[in-house]
C-alpha cells in the first residue's frame, strides 16, 4: 500500500468525515469547522501543487497505485488513481468549488442542530466524487458513483424528519440506481472483451489501428450501457426526474451536488470513454438526441416555475442536455468547457439563491419576493453576474462554452441544422426564464410580506465572500481555453474549414438570444409585471401543464410506481412474506409448541416409567443391530 499525493487527495475528505462524524457533537463548531473546510482546502491544495508538477512534467500521466483490492486468478482487481489533463479539471472542480461550498456551510447551517453530521455527510460526498474522478479503473469509478448516490441520499434527505424530504432522497437513490444496472452491463461486457477495466487501456484497445472487428462491433452496446448509467447519475431523459425533488435538501447541497459535482459525474464518464464513443456513431447520436430532448423539455419547464430552487434545478437538468450534445457531436473537449463555466457560475446561483432564502427567512416562492436588490446588495450583484454567464451574455464565461456547444452542433459531422436550431430556442428560453427569475426577485415591485420584510438582511460574510469569488470566476472562466488544454487529450472533431466560415455567425446568434431573452424576460416582468400575469390567464392551459411539469411524475406513479406497489403489496408482501415466510416460520414454531405439549405429558416424575422407556429404547437398539449381524 503506497500513500502518495494522489491518495492524500482522495484520503483527507474521508479523514473529515471520520473525525467529525466521531467526535464533531463533543468538541463544538470550531472543531467542525476547522476539519470538516480544512481538509478539503487541504485537499485542494495538493491538487493544484500536483497539477503543477502535472505541466512541469511534460503532461504525462501520472499513475498511483494504492493497493490490490482483489486478485481472482490471474486477474488483480487493483485501486489505483490516475492523473491527467482531464483529471486536472475535474478534480480542481471538484476540490476547489467543494470547499468554497464548504466555507458557505458555515453561515448557513450554524443554526442546525446536526451541524456535524451535516459537515460529515459533505466530506464524505467529497471523498466518494475524488475516488470517481481520479480513480484509473471503471471498477474504481463506480465504487465512487454508487458512493456519491448514498451520500446524496444523506444529504437530500438530511432533514429527515419532514417526508417530502425522505421522499426525495429515496427518490433520487432509487432512479440512481435504475441507470446503475445499465452501467453494470456495460462493464461486464467490457470486461469479458478485454479483459481489463483500466479506462486507459480500454481507450487505447478501442482506438488501436488493429483493433478487431469483434471488439469494435461492442461498442454500441457498451456505450449506450453506459449512458443509460450517465441518464441517472446526470439526470437526463427518461431518469431526470430525480433531480429537482431533491432541492429539498439543505441549500448548500443543490450546489455541491446539482451544480459543481455529481451531475456532472455522467458527462465526465462519457468524456472520459470517448475512445469508445469515437467508434458507435449511433451511441453517440443517441447522446445528442437525448441530451437536446431534455436541454428543451428542462427550459420550457423552468419557465413557468415559481420555486426559486425549482427553477435553477430545470435549468441544471437543461444545461446538463447542452453538455451531452456537444459529447453526442464528438466536441468532448467543449462538453467538459461547459462543465467547467457551469461549475461557476450555477454555484453561485444555488448559493445565491441560498442567501435570498437565508434574508427571507426560509421563503423559496419568486412571487412573494421583488425589490431585494437594494436590501441584499452583494447578492443581488453576485447573482445579476451569474445570470448573465448561464444566460450567454457576451464576455463572460457562459457565452464561450455556450457558443462552442452551437458551433459544433452545427458543423460537426454528427451535428445538424435541426439539433442548432433545438439548441438555440433552449439558448433563448434559459436566458428568458433567468431573467424572468432575476426581475421577480431583485426588482420590480416588492411583493414580500410585511412581517418577512423587517427581517430581511445580508448574509454573513463566510457566505457573501464565497458568492464574490464565484462570481469572479464566472467573469474570468471561460478565458481559460478548456478545449484546447484538453486536445492532446480529446481531439475535436475535424471542422476547421466549416468552423471557421460559421464562427461568427453563431456568435451572433449566440448574443442575439441572450439579449432578446434579457430584453423579453424584462418587457413581459418589468415593472409592475403586470404582462406576465395577463399573459398567465391568457394562456392558463399551456401554464398549468408547464407549472406541473407535463405530468411526467404523476404519469411515473400511474405506469410504475402504482403497479409495482401493488405487486409487491399482493405477492411479495402477502403471499411472499406473510404466508411462505411468516406462515412457514409460524407452522414450524406452532408444530414445535404442540410437539412439547405432547412429550411434556410424558415428563410424570415417575421412575417406574422412565425406566421402562430405558428398557424399551434398549431392545428396539438390540433389534435393530441384529438384523445386520
Amino acid at each position: 500500500m503506497t500513500m502518495g499525493a494522489l491518495t492524500l487527495i482522495v484520503l483527507l475528505p474521508l479523514l473529515g468525515f471520520l473525525l467529525n462524524g466521531l467526535l464533531g457533537n463533543r468538541f463544538g463548531h470550531k472543531f467542525v469547522n476547522a476539519v470538516g473546510c480544512g481538509l478539503p482546502i487541504a485537499s485542494f491544495a495538493i491538487a493544484i501543487k500536483t497539477t503543477v508538477d502535472f505541466l512541469a512534467g511534460g503532461g504525462t500521466p501520472i499513475v498511483e497505485p494504492f493497493f490490490t483490492w482483489a486478485a481472482i486468478g490471474t486477474n488483480a482487481f487493483d485501486i489505483s488513481f490516475y492523473f491527467d489533463r482531464l483529471t486536472v479539471v475535474m478534480v480542481l472542480i471538484v476540490s476547489g468549488v467543494g470547499s468554497l461550498i464548504h466555507i458557505y456551510s458555515i453561515g448557513y447551517m450554524h443554526k442546525d442542530e446536526s451541524y456535524a453530521r451535516f459537515f460529515a455527510y459533505l466530506n464524505l460526498f467529497l471523498f466518494f466524487m475524488l475516488m470517481l474522478v481520479l480513480g484509473r479503473s471503471l471498477l474504481v469509478l463506480f465504487v465512487g458513483w454508487e458512493g456519491v448516490g448514498l451520500a446524496s441520499y444523506l444529504l437530500i434527505g438530511f432533514w429527515f424528519e419532514d417526508p417530502l424530504n425522505a421522499a426525495a432522497g429515496k427518490k433520487a437513490f432509487i432512479a440512481n440506481r435504475i441507470g446503475d444496472a445499465g452501467f453494470l452491463l456495460g462493464m461486464f461486457l467490457l470486461y469479458t472483451a478485454l479483459g481489463t477495466l483500466e479506462m486507459d487501456r480500454i481507450n487505447a484497445a478501442f482506438l488501436a489501428p488493429n483493433a478487431s472487428a469483434a471488439l469494435l462491433g461492442l461498442a454500441t452496446a457498451v456505450g449506450v450501457f453506459l449512458f443509460i448509467g450517465a441518464t441517472g447519475k446526470s439526470a437526463q431523459i427518461p431518469l431526470y426526474v430525480w433531480l429537482p425533488d431533491a432541492m429539498a435538501g439543505p441549500t448548500p447541497v443543490s450546489a455541491l451536488i446539482h451544480a459543481a459535482t455529481m451531475v456532472t459525474a455522467g458527462v465526465y464518464m462519457t468524456a472520459r470513454m470517448s475512445g469508445i464513443y469515437l467508434h458507435s456513431e449511433a451511441a453517440s447520436n443517441l447522446i445528442a438526441v437525448i441530451g437536446a430532448a431534455t436541454a428543451f423539455l428542462a427550459a420550457t419547464i423552468a419557465v413557468a416555475q415559481t420555486d426559486i430552487k425549482k427553477v435553477l434545478a430545470y435549468s441544471t437538468v437543461s444545461q446538463l442536455g447542452f453538455m451531452f450534445v456537444a459529447a453526442g457531436v464528438g466536441a468532448y473537449g467543449v462538453a467538459v468547457f461547459h462543465l467547467y463555466t457551469h461549475a461557476f457560475f450555477k454555484a453561485c446561483l444555488f448559493l445565491g439563491a441560498g442567501s435570498v432564502i437565508h434574508a427571507m427567512s426560509g421563503e423559496q416562492d419568486i412571487r412573494k419576493m421583488g425589490a431585494l436588490a437594494r436590501k441584499i446588495p452583494l447578492t443581488s450583484i453576485t447573482f445579476i453576474v451569474a445570470t448573465a454567464a448561464i444566460a450567454g451574455i457576451p464576455f463572460l464565461s457562459g457565452f464561450f462554452s455556450k457558443d462552442e456547444i452551437l458551433l459544433y452542433a452545427l458543423v460537426s459531422p454528427l451535428g445538424s441544422q435541426v439539433l442548432f436550431g433545438v439548441m438555440a430556442a433552449t439558448a433563448l428560453m434559459t436566458a428568458f426564464y433567468m431573467f424572468r427569475l432575476l426581475w421577480l426577485v431583485f426588482f420590480g415591485r416588492s411583493r414580500v410580506e410585511p412581517e418577512v420584510e423587517h427581517h430581511i438582511h445580508e448574509s454573513p460574510r463566510s457566505m457573501t465572500w464565497v458568492l464574490v469569488i464565484l462570481a469572479f470566476l464566472s467573469v474570468v472562466g471561460g478565458y481559460l481555453s478548456i478545449p484546447h488544454f484538453l486536445e492532446p487529450q480529446l481531439p475535436l472533431p475535424a471542422v476547421e474549414e466549416a468552423a471557421h466560415h460559421y464562427h461568427w455567425t453563431v456568435v451572433g446568434v449566440s448574443v442575439a438570444l441572450g439579449l432578446i431573452g434579457l430584453a423579453g424576460a424584462w418587457f413581459v416582468y418589468g415593472g409592475t409585471g403586470e404582462l406576465g400575469a395577463r399573459l398567465q390567464a391568457t394562456f392558463a392551459p399551456l401554464h398549468k401543464l408547464l407549472y406541473a411539469k407535463y405530468y411526467i411524475d404523476e404519469l411515473y406513479e400511474a405506469l410504475l410506481g402504482k403497479p409495482l406497489l401493488w405487486i409487491s403489496d399482493r405477492l411479495f408482501l402477502r403471499a411472499g412474506d406473510r404466508f411462505l415466510l411468516d406462515g412457514t416460520l409460524n407452522g414450524l414454531a406452532a408444530l414445535a409448541q404442540r410437539a412439547a405439549g405432547r412429550l411434556q405429558q410424558v415428563q410424570a416424575g415417575s421412575l417406574h416409567l422412565y425406566a421402562l422407556f430405558v428398557l424399551a429404547g434398549i431392545v428396539a437398539a438390540l433389534v435393530w443391530s441384529w438384523r445386520y449381524v
